[in-house]
């Protein structure tokens, strides 16, 4: 007959998520006490959250905390409707004004995904993607600017589960790191990030700016245009001021929506604090 146990190592990895999540972070001895282990068995439980990527030690401070991709496991629903309430609604008004195609994209595992597009809505769009379409890290303005704009321990961690990979030409060798590095850091400076592509026989560039939410990546802007049509400098000069207004405005609505909702679970539970 098969088990039914329970497998006690994932229940030990839930109950430190648990811990990380009730504060700012902790370290490898606060949560071996909040769940009664041995501080060796919570490193090497906290080690594979880090190297799955739902958490990352910051050397600040030498305490663990999680990365947005917890938000993934308990707010997909809510996931969805702020790209659909908040995001969706900004960048079909930004589309409008630019023709081009513009994308929102969000950190999915090791890759970015693309959230929402308006490639279906445009006729200069060169290819047309839909939601759910993944993009590597390395290779797209969109990831580059990602990796520019969140939190150091959690770049490196990515940079180290893209080493571990079978993704082709997103696989860093160790001799990169250096030069990686550096192009996150002047891509942070600059604010944006650019690649250009060939498609169907001309260059498509493809901008990206961060949506920043405090002091993380909510998620990443992106237009495309044809360089033939529109020259590099003249198209960032048009287009990257629209898509920073846009990103702010995102990440503005969403603030706004998280107080909203989480004036409404108080509210809720006024009631059944009273009984």
């Amino acid at each position: 007959m098969e088990s039914t146990r329970p497998i006690r190592a994932l229940t030990r990895g839930l109950d430190a998520l648990t811990v990380l999540n009730s504060r700012d972070g902790a370290t490898v001895s606060e949560v071996a006490q909040e769940i009664r282990l041995p501080r060796t068995t919570v490193y090497r439980i906290l080690k594979t959250l880090c190297d799955a990527g739902f958490v990352f030690r910051d050397t600040g401070d030498d305490r663990y905390r999680l990365t947005i991709l917890v938000r993934a496991l308990s707010e997909g629903f809510y996931d969805e409707a702020w790209v659909s309430q908040i995001a969706k609604p900004c960048i079909d008004e930004l589309c409008r004004e630019i023709v081009w195609p513009v994308s929102l994209a969000t950190l999915s595992g090791s890759v970015m995904m693309v959230r929402e597009t308006t490639d279906h809505h445009t006729p200069l769009a060169m290819e047309r993607y839909s939601a759910g379409f993944r993009a590597p890290l390395l290779s797209t303005a969109a990831g580059r600017v990602y990796l520019a704009f969140c939190p150091g321990p959690q770049r490196d961690n990515l940079l180290d589960l893209l080493a571990q990979s079978n993704q082709g030409e997103d696989k860093p060798a160790r001799s990169q790191r250096a030069d990686l590095l550096r192009m996150f850091a002047d891509i942070k400076v600059q604010g944006y990030a650019t690649v250009t592509r060939t498609r169907r026989l001309v260059d498509e560039v493809s901008a990206s700016v961060p949506v920043n939410l405090h002091d993380r990546v909510l998620a990443v802007l992106t237009v495309r245009f044809v360089s033939s049509a529109v020259p590099l400098k003249s198209g960032l000069d048009r287009f990257l001021p629209k898509l920073r207004e846009c990103a702010a405005k995102i990440s503005t609505l969403f603030s706004e929506l998280q107080l909203k909702v989480q004036a409404q679970a108080q509210t809720k539970s006024a009631p059944n604090a009273a009984a």
